[in-house]
């Protein structure tokens, strides 16, 4: 669903200057000295309105964690939260995922949570999906060895897609679910994951480590 605009955008955006790198490519290869005191340095694509954000920043303190979101009237929302809360350990980012690679230096991240992207249904849009070739391309780029993405979504088709991807690509898959809350809730939920699992609407899971060898994937 299209997000509205918001006309108010600026001043909102304004009030949570704190939270936002308005000049993130001054940054590349800098982000822990810019940030001292973390262990971890993780992404978040797609932050929304930042629930999941807010949620794992402060169950993750030693964490940075910087949410990288293309629409900024859903990232203000995300800023609000984290400024009415006081996060310090999480930063925010407009700007789209293709462009990583001039933001982050080669192995500066160390995972990378990707939440419920848009699926990009038509079999000529693939190529944008999160989980295609060339972004994982880019991730394997961004991330340390050992470094690993979390990915969760409910469109099971896209599921499907992405576990080929991935292992097509030499990434060694972990923790595959298809029902990831069906012996409770598990983990910190995204705005949306709630409204599904409220519906009765099965969430899929998995863990991603580049030239791993994976445990035998079962669906």
């Amino acid at each position: 669903m299209r997000m509205r605009k918001k006309p108010n955008l600026a001043p909102r955006m304004a009030a949570c200057e704190d939270w936002l790198i308005r000049e993130p490519e001054k940054l590349r290869g800098r982000w822990r000295e810019a940030f001292p005191g973390y262990d971890a340095l993780w992404l978040e694509l797609g932050c929304g309105k930042g629930r999941f954000t807010v949620g794992t920043a402060k169950a993750e303190e030693k964490t940075l964690l910087i949410a990288v979101e293309r629409v900024p009237d859903a990232m203000v929302v995300a800023m609000e939260r984290a400024k009415a809360e006081n996060i310090k350990n999480v930063r925010f980012i407009d700007v789209d995922a293709a462009k990583l690679c001039d933001l982050f230096a080669p192995g500066e991240a160390d995972g990378i949570y990707i939440n419920f992207p848009d699926p990009w249904k038509k079999s000529r849009q693939a190529k944008r999906r999160l989980t295609a070739p060339a972004f994982l391309s880019l991730y394997e780029t961004v991330l340390a060895p050992g470094g690993e993405i979390r990915f969760k979504t409910d469109n099971r088709p896209l599921f499907l897609w992405s576990i080929q991807s991935f292992s097509q690509n030499s990434w060694g898959l972990y923790e595959v679910s298809c029902d990831l809350h069906a012996e409770g809730i598990s983990g910190v939920m995204t705005d949306y994951e709630e409204k599904f699992y409220n519906e009765g609407v099965p969430i899929n899971r998995l863990v991603a480590r580049k030239n791993r060898t994976p445990s035998e994937v079962k669906i």
